[in-house]
């Protein structure tokens, strides 16, 4: 039987997962992530990993998510956040040298979009967005089946609209983005609390906890609806630490969206959280190597 391979890569861990064509997962392992995290260590660790669970060489093609950029190639790691030394990295081509698969890459946010659409939330829809609302926020965009990654793969960086031109500045150089308010550090921020203990506060029934959720959902609502009216999405999927509370903040980003969006432009949509966990992006993964067979087999 036929197999793919999807790889997961963080700065702690890399996490690897064999699947077959329909989705079954058949294997999965997780290494410690080398450290100091250089690219060859790094790549070793990843096709070792690789050769593990191709013990009965079913497998026909690795998908890699990474931490960062990726060129238009999908072949070539721009950058690698929390990882040493990662500049323009042939993983693509180690990773195959040592193994002997075809292998894509492309980042992680992209690759939990693709598993959530896959085997997750958004299984039975073609047109979805997904957030992932962490220590940033990040997106990806799937359209008509298929991940958007623009022109030269750079595309579906959802966080980094502008939310507010007079807001604080952002790391990539923007002020007032969507991350600025809707990630970790946003809600730290505004409430002067970490996420986590927020919605144990809310989930104890504190009144001004729930107020500052509240609060957030009209940001997150505020923010989507940029989104919205670009992409008219079926689904919006909400991942990352911070859903955890979604009970709190979604009413009222659901309200600001149909306060905001006119009907037209959001037709049957549904947000949603997502399903997968920290599984989505290994899963992810494992449908990039798929689509890279079906490329292979359709050239």
């Amino acid at each position: 039987m036929s197999a793919v391979i999807g790889i997961d890569l963080g700065g702690t861990a890399i996490k690897g997962g064999k699947f077959s064509l329909d989705g079954i997962c058949l294997a999965e392992k997780s290494v410690p992530t080398p450290q100091p995290s250089t690219p060859t260590a790094v790549a070793e660790a990843i096709a070792n990993l690789v050769n593990e669970l191709n013990q009965d060489r079913t497998c026909k093609a690795v998908g890699i998510g990474i931490p960062g950029p990726v060129d238009g190639s999908a072949r070539i790691a721009k950058v690698a956040i929390n990882l040493n030394g990662w500049q323009d990295v042939s993983l693509a081509d180690w990773v195959e040298a040592k193994t002997g698969l075809p292998t894509t890459l492309n980042n992680d946010a992209n690759c939990a979009g693709l598993g959530e659409a896959w085997l997750g939330a958004g299984r039975d829809r073609q047109n979805l967005l997904l957030i992932t609302l962490g220590t940033g926020v990040g997106g990806a965009v799937i359209l008509n089946g298929q991940l958007f990654t623009g022109h030269y793969g750079a595309a579906g960086e959802l966080g980094l609209i502008t939310l507010n031109p007079d807001g604080p500045p952002c790391n990539s150089g923007n002020n007032g983005s969507f991350e600025q308010y809707c990630s970790i550090n946003g809600v730290k921020r505004i409430s002067g609390k970490d996420p986590g203990e927020l919605g144990q506060l809310a989930q104890a029934g504190d009144a001004e906890a729930i107020a500052h959720w509240q609060t957030y959902g009209k940001l997150l609502g505020a923010g989507l609806t940029s989104l919205i009216y670009i992409f008219t999405p079926e689904m919006i999927i909400l991942g990352g630490g911070i859903s955890a509370s979604s009970e709190f903040f979604l009413p009222a980003a659901i309200a600001e969206i149909e306060r905001r969006v006119l009907p037209s432009s959001r037709v049957d949509l549904k947000l949603t959280k997502a399903q997968l966990g920290n599984n989505a992006g290994m899963v992810g993964a494992a449908k990039l190597a798929l689509e890279k067979i079906s490329n292979i087999l359709d050239n």
